[in-house]
């Protein structure tokens, strides 16, 4: 999936940070769902209009950030 379909990013909209296109939904929020355990059946029920394909982008955003990026992964003193 070619995520730049699904994507965009508008300063003039949550101040840039990615969104889905006609939305007002960052990406960012769709991973934590996605982190939290929720599947599409409760995104698509408490954010109508949310669809497979904008949680695919989603993931294919997120992973070609990922390649893009140096970092270690550091556990948190508690």
């Amino acid at each position: 999936m070619d995520w730049r379909e699904h994507i965009h990013s508008d300063p003039g909209i949550l101040s840039g940070k990615p969104v889905f296109k006609n939305t007002r939904l960052s990406v960012e929020h769709v991973l934590k769902l996605v982190a939290a355990g929720w599947d599409l059946e409760k995104m698509a029920y408490e954010y109508p209009g949310i669809e497979a394909r904008h949680v695919q982008a989603a993931a294919a955003f997120a992973a070609d950030m990922m390649r893009d990026e140096k970092f270690v992964a550091q556990a948190r003193a508690a």
